[in-house]
């Protein structure tokens, strides 16, 4: 099967221009078979009504192709603009790794080292709080995520008062109703609802353990410190993703120097 020839828009213009100046080369030949030789009048007449038919569609052959050519450069100009606005945009992406997100991740490494600690990521799917805790339960007990929201709920509906001051209507900036209070637990228990404070204070509660929140810019949130055992660590970034803030769990710093062989 032979490739099928695409012709560029100045070709198919070409061809089309070659089509009408061979129209008009045998309408000029019809007329002046319409006009008697021995007629001298009506022949000059045909001379300048030919010379005027030649230079209308010689203008229109250049105005057709400067317009094309307008056309063309515009286009050009436009993807020239569009690859120049995608390379600025790659650009300030890396300079966003040097920027506030890079900052806050240097000074996190900074902070866990001294507890000879390193993130570890935890996906972000809307569940990080939870999946962080979990992580970090993993050595002591096996605790689902559905399980630590479906507790955190439950312990926020029978402890109502302890939760309702701290939960407003963002539209209203009125105390939640009691409706809305269940809505804002059944979302906790059965949708990927972000995880926040009120939620680790309530979890500090179910699961009888400290929880502390190593921030950037922030001292480290501790919650819950009236249980005397081992604290769970997270790690609370305001920039680490596009969606914004995020909670990644914590591991061991390793060494460097024996990274590639663990």
């Amino acid at each position: 099967m032979e490739e099928e020839i695409v012709e560029t828009p100045e070709e198919q213009l070409a061809k089309q221009h070659r089509k009408e100046k061979k129209d008009m080369q045998a309408k000029i030949q019809s007329m002046k078979n319409a006009v008697p030789k021995n007629d001298k009048k009506k022949r000059k007449q045909l001379t300048e009504e030919i010379a005027k038919l030649e230079a209308d569609l010689n203008q229109k052959h250049e105005e057709e192709f400067r317009h094309l050519k307008s056309t063309t450069d515009t286009k050009d100009k436009k993807a020239a603009q569009e690859k120049e606005r995608e390379s600025r945009i790659a650009e300030a992406e890396v300079q966003n790794l040097h920027g506030v997100r890079h900052q806050e991740g240097l000074m996190l490494a900074q902070k866990l080292a001294l507890q000879q600690l390193q993130i570890k990521e935890i996906s972000t799917d809307g569940h990080c709080m939870y999946r962080a805790i979990e992580d970090q339960l993993a050595q002591r007990s096996k605790v689902h995520v559905v399980e630590l929201r479906s507790r955190t709920a439950e312990h926020m509906r029978s402890h109502a008062d302890d939760f309702l001051p701290f939960l407003t209507n963002p539209s209203t900036g009125d105390m939640y109703t009691t409706d809305e209070f269940e809505k804002y637990c059944s979302d906790v228990e059965h949708t990927a609802a972000w995880g926040g404070q009120l939620e680790l204070r309530a979890l500090t509660k179910v699961l009888h353990l400290p929880i502390e929140v190593i921030q950037a810019n922030s001292p480290t949130v501790k919650i819950g410190e009236e249980f005397d055992c081992e604290v769970i660590t997270l790690v609370y970034m305001r920039h680490a993703y596009g969606l914004g803030e995020h909670y990644n769990s914590v591991e061991r710093l390793k060494d460097p120097a024996n990274a590639e062989d663990s």
